[in-house]
């Protein structure tokens, strides 16, 4: 590390992958954007998964203001946050097999619809199945993840592959392994991890993408806006209205 603070160091490094996935990601993340914009176009619905701090992203483009109202979280349970006691069991889950079978054949997800699965490793038993049986279902697969890993570290799926072995776009969020931007000689671990930063990044311009996609084919985005503005809740009510049966954070 240079003499220069660590805060200004993180910001440095979180810029520079910020840069990354905007130029080397841009394809990507329009064929992503027009994807969902064609599911919301033929009736699909949306659906979004991550595990441990994977669900942050996940959770920051549902329900959200100024994003699509279709967008919904894809619940497992205890592994979308670290409120479960102990968190390490989230981690423990991640590598258990047939659990993803088990919650999609019990979730809304069907023939048609979109999925963005989010693993920075993708390395996991959970997110390599769920792609695997989304599809199967015939679901679209967007997976948002470090490619590196595929390449350094060993899969933990039986067959042996990785998410972005089993997704129809894959978005790479740069991040290296072991998801620390900053070393110091007086601290022994890597540490200010950049992963979220640069995914939700990465999953906020495929949203804004497919916005401007559905209002290039003249069909008004269903997006929300803040309840904390004048009038947010009553353009929300008809978003809700109009769109209720695509719609399962509501019910």
């Amino acid at each position: 590390m240079s003499d220069s603070k660590p805060a200004d160091q993180f910001f440095d490094a979180a810029i520079a992958l910020l840069q990354r996935a905007r130029d080397e990601e841009a394809e990507s993340i329009e064929a992503a954007g027009t994807l969902l914009a064609d599911t919301v176009a033929t009736g699909g619905r949306l659906f979004a998964f991550g595990a441990g701090h994977s669900s942050l992203a996940a959770q920051d483009i549902v329900y959200r203001a100024g994003g699509l109202a279709l967008m919904n979280l894809l619940a497992v349970p205890g592994v979308v946050g670290v409120d479960v006691m102990p968190a390490t069991l989230g981690s423990a889950l991640e590598r258990v097999d047939g659990l993803a079978s088990a919650v999609l054949d019990s979730s809304p997800l069907r023939d048609g619809d979109a999925l963005v699965i989010i693993s920075l490793s993708g390395r996991n038993a959970l997110p390599v199945e769920m792609a695997m049986k989304a599809r199967a279902l015939g679901a679209r697969v967007i997976g948002v993840t470090s490619v590196a890993y595929a390449s350094e570290t060993t899969s933990r799926h039986v067959s042996g592959t990785y998410l972005k072995d089993h997704c129809d776009i894959v978005l790479d969020s740069k991040i290296a392994i072991g998801d620390a931007e900053l070393t110091l000689d007086t601290i022994p671990a890597p540490f200010a991890p950049a992963s979220t930063v640069v995914t939700t990044a990465l999953l906020q311009a495929v949203m804004a993408t497919a916005a401007a996609s559905l209002a290039d084919r003249g069909i008004e985005p269903p997006l929300l806006r803040s309840g904390n503005v004048d009038g947010g809740h009553d353009w929300n009510g008809k978003v809700f209205e109009k769109y209720g049966d695509r719609i399962f954070y509501r019910q």
